[in-house]
């Protein structure tokens, strides 16, 4: 059971560009994705301005997008990184887990990442984070870099969408087949 405090709202900014995205997405009738509330038991509740100032997580968080799109049933995780290399230790194994079964059932799950020394958004396909979670097991690097990522996976923020990642769904859907 962890203490809710500012470390998880790292991803604030990038969470929310994919809320305003999946908002645009479910207008236009292109996805249905919802934001995964992760539930806490407040403890402290602050009585002037009524907000919670400390809590903790009633339970482990599987990842922070679900949904479906055009058919496809999608799970995804917002990832922020400072460097040009992405700790694997940001990824908790029940998260990965819960990927790893979510494949399992015909489903698509990814990261989206924002390197932020890059200003650069990157979709990681499971395959993709599975290949490093391997490596990292087997001994290896418990990071990966951003070099090693297909710059076909780079999400633009054109066409009027702040975070178009449905692009490269449709890349990582190709490459699978």
């Amino acid at each position: 059971m962890g203490t809710w405090n500012s470390r998880g709202l790292r991803g604030s900014f990038l969470e929310e560009l994919i809320n305003l995205t999946i908002e645009q997405y479910r207008t236009k009738k292109l996805a249905l994705i919802q934001k995964v509330p992760t539930p806490i038991t407040p403890i402290k509740i602050d009585k002037e301005s009524k907000q919670i100032t400390l809590a903790y997580f009633e339970q482990k968080s599987t990842v922070d997008y679900i949904g479906v799109v055009q058919s496809v049933p999608v799970c995804f995780d917002a990832k922020e990184c400072a460097k040009s290399s992405f700790p694997l230790a940001n990824i908790h194994e029940h998260q990965y887990e819960f990927m790893k079964d979510f494949e399992a059932q015909d489903g698509v799950a990814f990261l989206i990442i924002y390197f932020k020394n890059k200003d650069t958004y990157m979709y990681l396909p499971f395959e993709k984070l599975k290949y490093f979670w391997e490596r990292m097991s087997g001994g290896g690097p418990k990071h990966f870099s951003f070099e090693e990522l297909d710059e076909k996976y780079t999400i633009s923020t054109y066409s009027g969408t702040f975070l178009h990642f449905l692009e490269q769904l449709q890349t990582d859907l190709s490459d699978r087949s």
